[in-house]
């Protein structure tokens, strides 16, 4: 499979063709779609009507940006001028945008072409990726197994290279999951990284755009197109570039933790594999030891903002009626209607003191390691998870805990493909940094792709002929 990295450098050379790239994307697609069902639309026409006119630009001109010819993916929650966004929901199942999302437009900017739209739960709720829309994305190491979510498409799209890069979304782990799931490489930045001008409520940062890739390489370069200020995000202001870390990276100081103490479950084969991961960290790190933040009170915060803000979110879709929505969103959006000022008010307070409780700790260690989920690829019949280290879940997002306790004080984080059990389900490690410090963090990610060998492996059916 062929990094974007060296797909972008044969690209700005001009030995390959933009045509010639996007055309390879598509009869990718042709091939796998069927049976995994990553798109929701292929905007086939389109792709090659840019990839022509870029050519054509080179030909004259040069490269118009460093991802020039480079065939994208968008998740569909992300409005894309003249291509259906759906939203994952059959109210929206006709909707064609008029203008770009703002780091859509930075991509196209870039020289990128859009070559359609990846399958997600309806309006982004839920931790596997399926739609009365669509159906479900399946998992390319098992169909029979679920992607993940809610950026299942986009993970599937480039693990199996039927794209080079693809965006996703990120609020409670919404990148990192369906990466650990499907054996890729999932960042999700520091809110305010990537700017979002589109948001509703401008100082909330929970939720962030972010990169699905096969190398971290190929992360860092699709976040280094989208990333940069924007007037109308204010959490975006005032940021330094991404620079990497100033210390040789087997001196970074990291700390491991499977449960951030004993702050969630996990099942036992994920502590397993996790055993197994560390031991990989250490080699590759002079200074590792198991240690963790206080985030107690942190998991009944998340779920009190999450309630609220789905709530203050999209009451009016409920409005308006419901007949054509999943009874999972009306679930989520429901379970935020009776959160009171007192509770969300509390919930920030709480959120506030396990932020600090975090910048305390990253005085002593320059990276955290956890896993990037409490579970394993679980078959889709399932639906979702119900118990975690053989205890009920409470409610549908218990499971989530690894990555969500992160999004919950805005650090940076990215899950890097570990290993693969025996019986072919990946395993994700997931990586964190202070806030910003997506250089650090994207350095040491690299460091372990080398010395350790965590890095994207093709699913066994993948692996002969021709992968992109």
């Amino acid at each position: 499979m062929t990094p974007a990295t060296a797909l972008a450098a044969a690209l700005q050379r001009g030995t390959t063709s933009a045509v010639a790239a996007v055309e390879a994307s598509l009869a990718r697609i042709e091939q796998l779609e069927p049976t995994l069902q990553a798109f929701v639309t292929v905007a086939g026409e389109q792709a090659l009507e840019r990839a022509h006119a870029l050519d054509r630009h080179h030909g004259q001109h040069g490269p118009v940006g460093p991802l020039h010819g480079m065939p994208v993916a968008i998740k569909d929650l992300t409005a894309t001028a003249g291509i259906r966004t759906t939203q994952g929901s059959r109210r929206f199942a006709g909707a064609v945008p008029t203008e770009n999302a703002a780091c859509v437009q930075r991509l196209l900017d870039a020289g990128a072409i859009v070559i359609g739209k990846t399958n997600t739960p309806e309006f982004g709720f839920g931790a596997v990726c399926t739609n009365a829309l669509r159906g479900p994305t399946v998992n390319p190491w098992n169909p029979t197994l679920t992607s993940g979510g809610s950026s299942g498409g986009s993970a599937v799209a480039v693990t199996t290279a039927m794209v080079p890069l693809a965006h996703g979304t990120d609020f409670g782990g919404s990148v990192r999951t369906p990466a650990s799931f499907c054996g890729c490489v999932g960042l999700r930045p520091t809110p305010g990284r990537i700017a979002d001008p589109e948001r509703a409520l401008a100082w909330n940062g929970l939720a962030t755009h972010g990169v699905l890739a096969r190398s971290v390489d190929d992360a860092a370069l699709m976040l280094a197109v989208m990333a940069g200020p924007h007037p109308d995000d204010p959490t975006s202001l005032g940021l330094a570039p991404i620079s990497p870390s100033g210390t040789e990276p087997r001196h970074v100081r990291v700390a491991y933790s499977a449960a951030l103490g004993e702050a969630f479950r996990i099942d036992a084969e994920v502590h397993a594999c996790f055993r197994e991961a560390v031991d990989g960290v250490a080699a590759a790190f002079d200074q590792v030891e198991e240690a963790a933040p206080d985030v107690r009170g942190g998991e009944a915060a998340f779920k009190t903002l999450r309630a609220a803000l789905g709530w203050h979110g999209n009451r009016a879709l409920l409005a308006a009626g419901t007949d054509d929505l999943s009874p999972s969103f009306i679930w989520n959006v429901e379970a935020g209607r009776d959160v009171g000022i007192e509770a969300f008010l509390a919930a920030e307070q709480t959120r506030s003191r396990v932020f600090r409780q975090f910048q305390a700790f990253f005085q002593r260690f320059d990276l955290l390691v956890l896993p990037s989920a409490s579970v394993l690829p679980f078959p889709n019949a399932q639906g979702e998870v119900d118990t975690v280290g053989g205890v009920a879940c409470a409610t549908i997002i218990d499971y989530l805990a690894p990555t969500f306790l992160i999004s919950l004080v805005g650090l940076p984080a990215l899950s890097l493909p570990a290993l693969v059990t025996a019986d072919g389900r990946p395993f994700g490690l997931q990586l964190v940094a202070p806030p910003f410090a997506e250089g650090r963090l994207l350095q040491a990610a690299r460091w372990l792709e080398r010395q350790a060998g965590f890095c994207h492996r093709p699913p066994p059916e993948l692996r002969s002929g021709d992968q992109g």
